[in-house]
């Protein structure tokens, strides 16, 4: 059965099943360049960032599939591009969840007045990832070779992806 995908905005209640989300692809080590020790406290602090940032959860149902957060990319004169990160539940990839979520940040990002969004580390390897963001236009703009290491396939690179608003 096709599950309907739903994005809304994050509340606190939401964080019991965000956080195993976060621990579990960060723990993999293979799509995000974070801290595999990330305790849950510090994931707390970094993911439920505060307005004007805003975090969302995919749902079906009452059930999260999904999470992402997006704000500035940076402060002062680089205030006008945005940025984000988006985690998809291992369950739930494939089924649309990661292009909602990105469909998302970037109507809000359009609907905020940012000029572009900008993905500061996309894991050269993350193949879905890097498939989707060019569906929807992104462009890489440059690979950083072997900045991530990859627990598998050893030093790869990190893509910095575009795209204009």
């Amino acid at each position: 059965m096709q599950s309907r995908v739903e994005i809304r905005e994050a509340v606190e209640d939401d964080w019991p099943q965000i956080w195993p989300i976060i621990q579990n692809i960060v723990t993999e080590q293979q799509t995000i360049p974070y801290d595999p020790d990330l305790s849950e406290d510090s994931a707390r602090r970094m993911w439920l960032l505060a307005e004007p940032a805003r975090v969302v959860v995919a749902t079906d149902g009452d059930r999260v599939l999904g999470t992402a957060n997006m704000y500035a990319n940076r402060g002062g004169p680089g205030n006008h591009v945005a940025s984000g990160t988006l985690m998809v539940a291992e369950d739930a990839r494939g089924m649309g969840v990661g292009r909602a979520l990105t469909t998302d940040l970037v109507d809000w990002a359009r609907g905020s007045g940012f000029a572009a969004v900008q993905f500061n580390a996309v894991v050269d390897t993350n193949a879905a990832a890097v498939h989707l963001y060019e569906s929807l236009g992104f462009v890489t703009l440059g690979i950083a070779p072997g900045a991530f290491r990859h627990p598998v396939q050893g030093p790869v690179g990190l893509r910095i992806m575009w795209l204009d608003l």
